[in-house]
C-alpha cells in the first residue's frame, strides 16, 4: 500500500503513441476554456438582453407613424 508522501510517477498524463501530454499541460488547457466559456456566456447574455429591450422598444409603439383613421361620416353617409 503506497503512503500519502509517495513520490507522482514522472510519465503522468496522457499517453499518445509518439509522446506524452503532461499533466499540468492539460489542467491549463481546461481551464483556459472553461474561462473563455464564461467570458463567451456573459457577452451572450448581454447581447440578449439588449435585444430584448430594443423589441420591447419597437413593440411598445412610442416609435410608429400615427395612422389616420377615416371618421364614421365617411364611411356612412347616411
Amino acid at each position: 500500500m503506497p503512503t500519502a508522501t509517495a513520490q507522482p510517477s514522472s510519465d503522468a498524463g496522457l499517453n499518445l503513441i509518439l509522446f506524452t501530454i503532461p499533466q499540468f499541460f492539460l489542467l491549463q488547457l481546461g481551464t483556459a476554456s472553461i474561462l473563455l466559456l464564461l467570458m463567451a456566456e456573459k457577452s451572450t447574455v448581454g447581447t440578449l438582453q439588449v435585444l430584448g429591450e430594443a423589441s420591447e422598444e419597437l413593440f411598445r409603439g412610442d416609435r410608429l407613424p400615427i395612422l389616420n383613421f377615416p371618421d364614421n361620416k365617411e364611411l356612412n353617409p347616411n
